[in-house]
């Protein structure tokens, strides 16, 4: 990276501050650029899905690793609900979705409210032998009685295709018999997966995050307290396949404490630590064994650490800094927090990072973990509050005394309750990893990138003025 006409920052930058100047390219097309990463989590999408527990869970891990990125199980989570999760994910398909399933005799309220759970938009009518007998969509249940049963609404000759059906092959027999969704079965004739016309295209295009045996990977945080050791060595036991030590001050002497009862586990897998800002916070907890090492301090949406206790750093210059000193040890770092939009990403990315953590932008999503909600206009929502907010709190420490919990609650840095409402145009994750991979790749068209290495040393960063950044704003609803 390099600053355009030899520009020097004279102040700390946040990711609206700055652009990326195009360079002359032999990048021919956005589907010549390689997306993955080298931080050692194995991932082919530099996208990390934060610990958030209005973000992270079993449909968001799946769905994320079949498009190539990774999730973060949040710490709060018990290890023993950690270990059926992972086990959960682990045992989905690679390629196909894994449907929403209901018998002949179930309600149309019961597919009403198993619909907004996944992307895919339809629900498949099984005999008990798990066979399936047909599909129905939301189509389907309109104007319908909803005590109707599910066998009387279904379509009874949907595409049924084997398991084994490339998915090109999927979306020519979707298109040829005018269908939405296709189904899987196994050799057996039972139910194995769902697909509709875009989740064949995205199948085309992304590569799942696969381990060494084949199966979608998965990441889980931990804290710093209490015994480190064991709660590491349940994670690994679990089959996690990235490891995250977390907390909002990373550069504290807990956590080099707690990095080192880690490694005393001789953990096989990537071991993330943070948050941190400054180059001297990266060098601590790398010689104190972490791998990869998060940044950021106070940018992210449900975060209220600015402005309570003053304490933070623009995200840009906070990422362009560290990576630069974790490239010098060889260690990696993830850029965490502060992403509003997919050019925040490619400049995360141009800075340095390996990959960019994204919490609240998901958490309106069909696959983030919460009830879908309508508000007093009818449009749909979900609810997300910040780690450290009192509600997330609450959580962590169920299992205090009465009187520590109402003294922790005193003290909260994050919001507990903000409505993240689904964009009609892009309700599914899968939705919103199209539109920042598609940002992504075209910024390294405009760099003459093939990859995210060449990006970062291709990367030419202007500087701008508020006002620049309002220029580059779309006008949708014209003058």
């Amino acid at each position: 990276m390099q600053f355009l006409n030899g520009q020097q920052p004279t102040t700390e930058l946040t990711y609206d501050d700055v652009f990326l100047a195009p360079r002359r390219s032999g990048v021919e097309s956005r589907f010549d650029v390689d997306l993955a990463t080298n931080d050692g989590t194995g991932t082919t999408l530099p996208i990390v899905v934060a610990n958030m527990t209005a973000v992270a869970g079993r449909r968001m891990a799946e769905t994320v690793a079949r498009r190539g990125g990774l999730v973060v199980l949040p710490q709060d989570v018990d290890p023993a609900a950690v270990a059926e999760i992972v086990s959960w994910v682990k045992a989905r398909h690679p390629v196909w979705d894994t449907p929403l399933v209901l018998h002949t005799d179930d309600a149309v309220a019961d597919a009403l409210n198993l619909l907004p759970k996944r992307a895919h938009g339809a629900v498949v009518v099984v005999d008990d032998d798990h066979r399936p007998l047909g599909v129905v969509d939301e189509a389907a249940c309109t104007g319908v009685d909803r005590f109707a049963r599910v066998g009387e609404v279904a379509d009874r000759h949907p595409v049924v295709l084997p398991l084994e059906t490339e998915p090109r092959e999927v979306f020519e027999q979707l298109d040829k018999q005018a269908r939405t969704v296709a189904i899987a079965i196994d050799g057996d004739g039972r139910l194995a997966g769902i697909m509709t016309h875009r989740g064949a295209l995205r199948a085309e295009i992304y590569l799942p995050a696969l381990d060494a045996a084949g199966k979608l990977r998965v990441a889980a945080a931990m804290g710093v307290n209490g015994d480190v050791a064991a709660k590491a060595a349940a994670l690994l036991d679990a089959g996690v396949d990235t490891l995250v030590v977390d907390t909002a001050h990373g550069h504290q002497e807990k956590m080099i404490t707690a990095l080192r009862a880690v490694r005393s586990v001789e953990p096989k897998v990537p071991v993330v630590a943070g948050n941190v800002v400054t180059a001297e916070g990266v060098r601590d907890l790398a010689e104190a064994g972490a791998d990869v090492i998060k940044v950021g301090v106070g940018p992210g949406a449900m975060c209220t650490t600015r402005m309570m206790t003053g304490v933070g750093r623009p995200q840009f210059s906070a990422v362009a800094e560290c990576a630069a000193q974790a490239r010098e040890l060889g260690k990696h770092v993830w850029a965490d927090g502060g992403v509003r939009h997919p050019r925040d990403v490619a400049l995360a990315l141009a800075a340095g990072a390996a990959s960019v953590m994204i919490g609240s932008w998901f958490a309106g999503t069909y696959e983030s973990p919460g009830d879908l909600q309508r508000d007093e206009h009818g449009r749909a929502y979900k609810e997300s509050f910040g780690m450290a907010s009192k509600r997330a709190v609450t959580a962590r420490t169920r299992s205090d005394s009465a009187f520590d919990r109402a003294r922790k609650a005193l003290f909260e840095e994050g919001i507990s309750s903000s409505r993240m409402r689904l964009d009609p145009q892009r309700p599914g994750v899968e939705d919103l990893l199209d539109q920042i991979s598609s940002g992504l790749r075209s910024a390294c068209t405009y760099a003459g990138a093939r990859n995210l290495a060449e990006f970062h040393e291709r990367a030419l960063i202007g500087i701008q003025s508020a006002a620049g950044f309002a220029e580059g704003r779309p006008l949708p609803s014209g003058w």
